[in-house]
């Protein structure tokens, strides 16, 4: 039987929790608002898999394009492409620097 590789393929890493932190989301994530220009950092929430982005973005500075639903469409370079990828804001931290 073939080897898998699906989504979460090599990304035990990058997609866990340290051992004491293992809990579901902060409700505060679902009040911060984002609007277009903002600079945001997409880090994967591990205990939230809905709305997560590749983990090829994982650590990736963009710039929020717009909003479709509860969804955010946030501008990433990858390389010299310019990607648009739509994020769930359990997986958006605003970018400070």
């Amino acid at each position: 039987m073939p080897k898998s590789k699906g989504f979460r393929y090599k990304s035990r890493s990058i997609l866990t929790k340290p051992r004491g932190a293992r809990s579901g989301p902060n409700p505060e994530i679902y009040l911060t608002e984002f609007k277009p220009g903002d600079k945001v950092v997409i880090k994967i929430n591990p205990s939230v898999h809905k709305g997560a982005p590749h983990r090829r973005y994982h650590g990736r500075v963009g710039e929020v394009v717009g909003r479709r639903g509860k969804a955010y469409l946030v501008s990433v370079t990858l390389g010299e492409k310019l990607k648009q990828i739509m994020v769930l804001p359990d997986h958006l931290i605003r970018w400070s620097g």
